[in-house]
């Protein structure tokens, strides 16, 4: 397991330390639809720990022993200033920073949890099950409602989304989790999956990316790691 890391934003060390990592169940319809669950009519949240967090450019390791380990490639807030009841209004200058993390998944774990109607922590909150990538600082970022992301795996595209996508966008979604949970420097927002989410196996080559709008501009932020 990785130390402990700080947040990198444009190139850069910053002054924050990670905290909690606030989660946005089923926030594209085509990802609710291909695990055949119902769309959800208000933000579904979870959390996931600090200890969670680890450089996506790093070897992923993941559980060999706990069953199927599925990807959810994400577009991912990193919060730098405190935010709680907040207005959509208030959001955008609390984001310092954009980037990619990926919710890995415990996936038979979790259809066994939401069976019995128990929360998901056990299937997403283990050690490492938060990969984060490098940021860009907010002003990169020129439309919140079309921020394209892409997941590649052995070659071929995965997963492939933007914000535009999303039942709650972004700025009300982070207006509404700061409603539920006070949001503090350093917290993290996953902001939800799009369809194509799967099985990793050891060896699998990743490339994940997040693009300016549209889709085929540039590209904000890339980062390829491997499965250990």
């Amino acid at each position: 397991m990785s130390a402990v890391f700080s947040p990198v934003i444009d190139g850069q060390p910053s002054s924050l330390s990670f905290g909690k990592v606030v989660c946005v169940g089923r926030n594209y319809a085509e990802h609710a639809k291909e695990l055949n669950n119902p769309i959800p009519s208000q933000p579904i949240l979870f959390m996931k720990p600090t200890t969670s967090v680890v450089p996506m450019d790093e070897p992923l390791v993941i559980p060999q022993d706990q069953g199927s380990v599925h990807h959810e490639l994400e577009i991912a807030l990193l919060i730098g200033e405190p935010l709680a009841n907040a207005e959509e209004s208030d959001c955008a200058q609390a984001i310092v920073g954009v980037g990619l993390a990926l919710d890995l998944t415990l996936r038979d774990v979790q259809t066994k949890l939401k069976e019995k109607g128990h929360p998901w922590e056990r299937a997403k909150a283990f050690d490492g099950a938060c990969p984060v990538s490098e940021f860009v600082g907010a002003d990169h970022i020129q439309d919140w409602n079309n921020i394209p992301l892409q997941l590649i795996r052995n070659g071929d595209i995965q997963q492939q989304g933007s914000s535009a996508e999303m039942l709650f966008p972004i700025l009300p979604l982070v207006a509404h989790i700061s409603k539920v949970f006070s949001l503090q420097p350093g917290d993290l927002i996953l902001t939800g999956t799009p369809a194509g989410v799967g099985p990793l196996v050891s060896g699998d080559q990743l490339e994940a990316k997040l693009f300016a709008e549209p889709l085929d501009s540039d590209v904000l932020l890339q980062v390829s790691t491997q499965v250990s």
